[in-house]
């Protein structure tokens, strides 16, 4: 790799932010999306993440900057990103790994909790089986997803796509901003 690739990664990354910045429609879904987390933990709900590889990881850090900490001091809210290996193992090797998510959706979810699904191709089997599950059981889905959304787009509440057709590394640069900003939302609304 030259510097000109390295280069030429930090130019392609920017010209997707630019182009996800330049949609309006995509503040108002990140409005929407961190009004229904937002409305699930004030009223005794939790949200719950899943997504696979790079998107688990967005899965688990959504869950832990919530019941953690983002920036500042504050009550701890309900959050929970599906990963525990046991259950991935258990259910992968009972039941098959396209339902890793959707039966721990079927185990915890309730009418009240936001289901939030990260797929970048928007077409990962299992993360689809979780969002119709979650929908089964009363639940809100926000779906993160990237290329053309796939199939998730069909079966969320509110679909955050970053319309990026290359590799999936740019998708999950601006999910994780995303992700970001629905915390600081989040908490905005939370505890005001």
């Amino acid at each position: 790799m030259t510097r000109e690739d390295i280069l030429h990664s930090f130019e392609e990354a920017q010209q997707v932010l630019t182009r996800f910045m330049n949609d309006a429609s995509n503040w108002d879904k990140i409005q929407s999306a961190g009004d229904l987390m937002a409305q699930a933990i004030s009223e005794g709900g939790k949200v719950i993440s899943c997504g696979n590889g790079g998107s688990m990881s967005d899965a688990m850090h959504f869950a832990e900057e919530l019941t953690g900490r983002f920036r500042d001091n504050r009550p701890g809210m309900a959050a929970i990103a599906i990963s525990d290996p046991t259950h991935i193992t258990c259910v992968g090797n009972d039941y098959g790994f396209d339902y890793i998510f959707s039966r721990y959706v079927e185990a915890v979810g309730k009418t009240g909790d936001v289901l939030v699904a990260i797929s970048t191709s928007g077409n990962s089997v299992n993360v689809l089986n979780a969002a119709k599950e979650a929908r089964k059981k009363g639940m809100k889905v926000v779906a993160l997803t990237g290329k053309t959304g796939g199939e998730m787009k069909d079966y969320c509440d509110v679909e955050i796509r970053v319309p990026h057709t290359g590799y999936s590394d740019r998708i999950q640069e601006i999910h994780i901003k995303v992700i970001h900003v629905l915390i600081q939302y989040i908490e905005g609304k939370v505890l005001a």
